[in-house]
């Protein structure tokens, strides 16, 4: 029994030296930025945010880029990824396939609560919200990155699950692209119509002033949920509290707060505000009545094979619904 006692006594006392060994030996903080225009253009509006943020935490922070969304959830999962800026369904995947966890949530630069998707067409193509519907096989479309909130799973489920379109059999031809990819490609009318959001097309407006005047928008979502930062969960509490004192502190007070109220506005941003995992659960939900939608139009599922999946599915919404309603009674 003894020596049972001393065996755990040193493994909490390894596992303690570790910890501490690692909040050391970390100099160093790989902050991911999702895709969503090209990597130059992020370049500019990021790198003042982290040079301020390597020289509040006293660490050199490196700049992460993958030519997709799924990149920066991969870069995550495996420890080469620290922090990053996700859209609420890639921080989903994040929190359920990389270790990640919410902890801060962006706040729009006008004071908004959020954001909308949008689709856009040239401004002379002609083309409406129900010609989009129409589905005669006419249109060329520009889609969001699979991972994408605004470009993907909020028009996915708002505009083609509603109305019962899967857009791979609907249109001519469907490409995935960023945002400023789509938004530049519907000015210059390589496509008919493409998805995107409002950030977006503030940042468009400033960077392409002339192709913006080019664009029209045919349908806005309702209103998405602000975009979270998140961290690993494996990072030491050391690293977390830096992390978390930064962002709730930037642009709030200190000496250079003017200086950096304009780097966020830059970034489209105020000042952040706390948050966590459960600013997901608006977005899970959708999710899952996206995908009940598509189970009940999939013939290849027998009807008990349908009723299956859709009363899991109902089980799962019915625990968020009671989640979401307990949030609202705190």
């Amino acid at each position: 029994m003894k020596r049972r006692s001393l065996l755990i006594a040193g493994a909490l006392s390894f596992g303690l030296a570790t910890s501490v060994a690692f909040a050391e030996s970390m100099k160093e903080i790989n902050f991911g930025i999702i895709s969503t225009e090209s990597s130059q253009n992020l370049r500019t509006i990021w790198y003042p945010f982290l040079n301020d943020m390597g020289k509040k935490l006293d660490m050199k922070v490196n700049a992460y880029f993958a030519p997709d969304y799924a990149g920066i959830i991969e870069a995550m999962r495996f420890d080469k990824v620290d922090v990053a800026w996700y859209g609420n369904k890639s921080a989903m995947l994040a929190v359920d396939r990389a270790g990640g966890e919410i902890f801060a949530q962006t706040v729009d630069v006008d004071g908004n609560p959020g954001y909308w998707s949008l689709l856009l067409t040239h401004k002379d193509s002609g083309l409406t919200f129900e010609d989009v519907l129409n589905c005669n096989h006419s249109l060329t479309f520009g889609n969001g990155d699979p991972n994408s909130t605004s470009g993907n799973l909020v028009p996915g489920y708002y505009v083609f699950a509603q109305n019962n379109i899967d857009v791979k059999q609907c249109y001519k031809r469907v490409l995935n692209s960023n945002h400023e990819t789509n938004a530049l490609a519907v000015a210059n009318k390589q496509v008919d119509f493409a998805t995107n959001n409002t950030e977006t097309m503030a940042r468009i407006q400033k960077n392409f002033p002339e192709k913006y005047e080019e664009l029209k928008i045919i349908w806005k979502s309702p209103l998405i949920p602000s975009d979270p930062i998140v961290w690993r969960k494996n990072l030491s509490d050391d690293i977390k509290a830096k992390l978390k004192g930064f962002f709730m502190t930037y642009g709030v007070k200190g000496e250079d707060v003017a200086k950096e109220k304009k780097v966020l506005a830059d970034l489209q941003w105020a000042p952040f505000s706390e948050s966590d995992n459960n600013q997901l659960l608006p977005i899970r939900q959708l999710e899952l009545v996206k995908q009940r939608r598509k189970i009940e139009n999939d013939t290849k599922y027998s009807q008990a094979e349908k009723d299956s999946k859709i009363s899991e599915i109902n089980g799962q919404l019915a625990e968020l619904q009671k989640q979401m309603a307990s949030l609202r009674k705190q």
